[in-house]
């Protein structure tokens, strides 16, 4: 038979389980081939704690051309930028084109600021991660820590943002060299709205004693170099503009003629198979599983990897695809920034506490770890 091309474009959170599975059960009839413009893959579940200063840089990141290597998967150092689905062809930045068999898209999204006048100039967005690092340093007056920002807002009362605000609070609490900058949330649509009462309420509280401000039904229209505007026509004066609102499928996509949501991600269905193209597969925040609207969240895109592994090789084999089902209930665990952090489950369950932390702590070290060795 014929030798499988299996192209992973991207290195989320599910293609890096694929490259895992592959290297420990090689499939005799697969070649593996990896697209990324980035050979770090960053474990968003860290972030907060490497902003915080919990984490290093190099703690946070999974190496994908060592992982590659351990699979025998060829890589190609840059970004897919469209899909000539009728050939089969991924189409690449430098404009050559990658033939597939099976494509697979973990490619994560992009930040929709659209509807805020200026944000893509003077904001930093929280996605892509990369991006972010590159740029967040720098921001915070690292090298020179009496030119750090004094007044800071987060446009965005999610986990993240409220877990992006704590842990600037804890990076930028305040020494000999610098003063204890004012650090606001823009929650247009309320704190932490998915999570359940007891957890806001416990959050809120967290956020009061950190001296994190947080501006409810505030709804950011406009961001400049030294603040930003209110839908109302308010003002706030801001050295530093982080937008952690929401995000969309990357602008590319939108030419494939693949089967979208309105947010521009993949439809799949519960083989996370495109439904309008079963020779693509997408998982993690760039697909939408039909009939249903989940969190932009990492505990998705890892717990579709092990499915997506399967299906692969399923495909290669010409056997029935696995369904994916997701969780009724995700465990959603958010640091403060302070060795501690507030777990929340389902619709009462929340805590909050040193051990939580370290809970958090192994869960995502253990992850990242477990791509560094076969």
């Amino acid at each position: 038979m014929a030798e499988h091309h299996i192209v992973l474009v991207g290195g989320g959170h599910s293609h890096v389980q694929v490259l895992r599975a592959f290297a420990r059960q090689p499939e005799p009839l697969a070649r593996l081939t990896l697209v990324s413009d980035s050979l770090e893959a960053p474990y968003s579940g860290m972030l907060p704690g490497h902003i915080a200063g919990l984490y290093s840089r190099e703690a946070m990141h999974i190496d994908l051309a060592a992982l590659a290597a351990r699979c025998g998967a060829d890589v190609v150092p840059q970004a897919a930028v469209g899909i000539d689905r009728p050939e089969r062809r991924v189409v690449l930045a430098d404009g050559s084109h990658l033939p597939y068999d099976t494509l697979s898209l973990n490619i994560g999204i992009t930040p929709d600021l659209s509807s805020v006048t200026g944000a893509d100039r003077f904001a930093l967005a929280l996605k892509p991660i990369g991006r972010l690092l590159a740029k967040l340093e720098g921001a915070l007056g690292s090298e020179t820590p009496a030119k750090a920002p004094g007044r800071i807002l987060v446009v965005g009362g999610g986990p993240a943002g409220v877990e992006v605000a704590l842990a600037l609070r804890a990076r930028l609490a305040g020494s000999e060299h610098r003063s204890r900058p004012w650090i606001g949330i823009a929650a247009g649509r309320g704190l932490v709205p998915r999570l359940n009462p007891r957890a806001r309420g416990k959050l809120a509280r967290v956020l009061v004693r950190k001296d994190v401000e947080v501006l409810s039904s505030c709804r950011i229209t406009e961001v400049a170099a030294d603040g930003a505007r209110t839908e109302d026509g308010r003002w706030i004066a801001s050295d530093l503009t982080i937008m952690a609102t929401a995000a969309r499928g990357q602008p590319w996509l939108a030419g494939t003629d693949l089967p979208l949501s309105p947010d521009g991600s993949v439809l799949v269905g519960p083989s996370l198979a495109s439904t309008g193209d079963d020779a693509i597969f997408a998982t993690g925040d760039c697909a939408e599983l039909i009939g249903q609207r989940l969190d932009k969240a990492g505990v998705y895109a890892v717990r579709q990897g092990p499915i997506l592994a399967e299906n692969l090789r399923r495909r290669i084999r010409g056997e029935p695809l696995m369904a994916y089902r997701p969780q009724a209930r995700a465990l959603a665990i958010l640091s403060t920034g302070d060795g501690r952090a507030v777990a929340s489950w389902g619709d009462r369950f929340a805590v909050e506490g040193r051990w939580v932390w370290w809970w958090k702590d192994w869960i995502d070290r253990r992850f990242v770890e477990g791509f560094s060795s076969p």
